[in-house]
């Protein structure tokens, strides 16, 4: 179980502070995109990731100290809101995939505004691939890592 807590706090920071920058992100593109329905649904679905890390470190901490109590909410947020990430993490994973196979036709597809000298945009589309990869990787595991917690949790308060 200590194992399990670990992982999962770290997965939940890490999740917290990536999903927090890409929300931040989805913002500030918001402000200039003229399709704000796309940006709207992303920053959600990214949103979801930032609210369920946060509910799995008051899980956490809720199993580390029994005196301090787990919030009505959290065990809902944990499971919709995780079913929300999880969505997205699939998603994102097929799509990841996708580019990391395919990063030349990506490429020849997205318009750049300026052509940067001295980069390998395929290295980079594929890097970029790989890292959405492994995010993506990491919020399933967290969310599937939380309600697994979240249900050894809930069948201790019941023993007792």
């Amino acid at each position: 179980m200590k194992t399990t807590l670990k992982i999962s706090n770290i997965l939940s920071w890490i999740n917290l502070i990536v999903g927090g920058i890409l929300v931040a992100g989805g913002l500030l593109s918001m402000l200039s995109t003229p399709n704000a329905s796309i940006l709207l649904v992303s920053v959600v679905l990214t949103g979801s990731i930032v609210l369920h890390s946060y509910a799995a470190l008051q899980l956490r901490k809720s199993i580390k100290y029994p005196n301090i109590p787990l919030n009505k909410q959290t065990p809902t947020g944990i499971k919709f809101i995780g079913f929300m990430a999880l969505f997205f993490a699939i998603l994102n994973i097929g799509n990841a995939v996708v580019i990391i196979q395919n990063a030349e036709e990506v490429i020849k597809q997205v318009e750049l505004p300026f052509k940067p000298e001295g980069i390998d945009l395929v290295a980079a589309i594929r890097g970029a691939g790989i890292f959405s990869l492994l995010f993506s990787i990491g919020i399933a595991a967290n969310v599937l890592l939380s309600i697994r917690l979240l249900k050894w949790y809930l069948a201790s308060k019941q023993q007792e």
